[in-house]
């Protein structure tokens, strides 16, 4: 069995979610679709305190870059799309060439739904309807198909029928989101916009559920097999089954890391067979969103990095330890600190709420935070930059910034 020191499983971890390998020029539509792509998903969150989530991994791995290219390939409606969003991990955008992938999971929602009881078996006309409009008129949000609101049922999060429909129907592959505006998705026939030599070309259960978790591996670079199964939000049991004929067939192999262990035991680690190990961290430092695949799992985020993350936005204000919104701080293989940060865009201003270090960081940390936030205000068009008094990196940073 191979072995890895905790250090070259960071090193691995991080090549292989693209960090090290920023452009030298301008970052082009070819870069973000490309780290798109290595990551597999690009998890979506509403929180816009400082920047969505969505865009934040792409200027952790690339730096500054036109969000209005994003915003393109993302959000604005295509046809025959190149993204669509989905329940890949929790809501995410995906490349469209992944639709094969995911149309047994479609079709199990299909079987549900189709049960007598079933909300669209209760609502087939409804369904029928919106399906109907959505490819005679084209890509339409919520607000667009729905009309004059009916009225209010507190619950299902005071869902109308309209909505609920639709979700359902996004769930079992009917149709998909190929766009938001506003933050509400543009949905869109899946026989309009996704090729349909994709849609001809489902994998069966197993072979997707194997196909997705060593894409999983391939991601992460290397992970246990919680780690693995989370990464697609699988279940523990069928992604073992996967995970051990992955194995069996060679596609993947185990190894041992220093530290990884459960109640005293270790536990094993997986990675592909032709994984090389970087000899070096990346040289970087960058912000990390809540929901990126280095900490959005926080077991994991723990056991790698000695990292415990908690996003406080539920926590009562007074109670907070770190801050709202705090963003993990990468800097090469380590995670040295969190910050919060707060665009008041009225002020063109970068508000740094609180700054806090972890016990190990490097020397010229502060040095480093101080550009990453520079880059971070610039990327977002901000012309200033406050330091509030909450934080030893904020004490830090006030030297820096006043």
């Amino acid at each position: 069995m191979n072995e890895l020191s905790g250090a070259e499983a960071r090193r691995l971890v991080l090549v292989a979610q693209g960090f090290g390998n920023r452009p030298r020029g301008r970052v082009t539509g070819a870069h973000l679709a490309a780290a798109i792509e290595n990551l597999g998903v690009l998890q979506i969150d509403s929180v816009n305190v400082f920047e969505r989530s969505h865009y934040m991994p792409m200027f952790a791995r690339l730096g500054g870059y036109d969000t209005a290219i994003l915003d393109e390939m993302l959000l604005a409606p295509h046809a025959p799309a190149t993204h669509v969003e989905y329940w890949a991990h929790e809501a995410a955008f995906l490349p469209v060439d992944s639709w094969p992938l995911w149309q047994w999971k479609m079709q199990l929602a299909r079987e549900r739904h189709s049960r007598p009881g079933s909300w669209l078996s209760e609502h087939r006309a409804l369904a029928d309807s919106l399906v109907a409009r959505l490819h005679n008129d084209g890509p339409a949000t919520f607000t667009e198909l729905e009309g004059p609101r009916e009225k209010r049922r507190g619950s299902w999060w005071d869902w109308s029928d309209v909505k609920r429909t639709l979700e359902y129907l996004f769930e079992d592959g009917t149709i998909t989101a190929i766009g938001r505006t506003t933050f509400q998705r543009i949905y869109a026939t899946v026989a309009d916009v996704v090729p349909q030599h994709l849609i001809d070309a489902p994998l069966s259960e197993p072979d997707a559920r194997r196909a997705l978790m060593r894409d999983a591996v391939r991601a992460l670079g290397v992970g246990t097999l919680t780690d693995i199964a989370d990464y697609y939000r699988f279940k523990t049991a069928p992604a073992k089954v996967a995970l051990d004929q992955l194995v069996e067939n060679g596609d993947v192999v185990e190894v041992a890391v220093a530290g990884w262990t459960k109640n005293g035991k270790p536990v094993a680690g997986y990675m592909l067979p032709d994984s090389t190990v970087p000899a070096r961290a990346p040289a970087v430092t960058a912000l990390l969103s809540p929901f990126d695949p280095v900490t959005w799992n926080r077991d994991r985020a723990s056991r790698m990095f000695g990292f415990d993350y908690k996003i406080e936005i539920y926590t009562p204000a007074p109670k907070r330890v770190y801050g709202y919104y705090s963003l993990p701080i990468l800097m090469n293989d380590a995670l040295v600190g969190r910050i919060d940060l707060k665009a008041d865009r009225k002020a063109k201003t970068l508000i740094v709420r609180s700054a806090h270090w972890e016990p190990n960081r490097p020397k010229d940390a502060v040095d480093r935070l101080a550009s990453v936030v520079r880059d971070a205000a610039a990327w977002r068009g901000l012309e200033s930059i406050v330091v509030e008094e909450w934080g030893d990196a904020a004490a830090e940073l006030r030297k820096v910034f006043g």
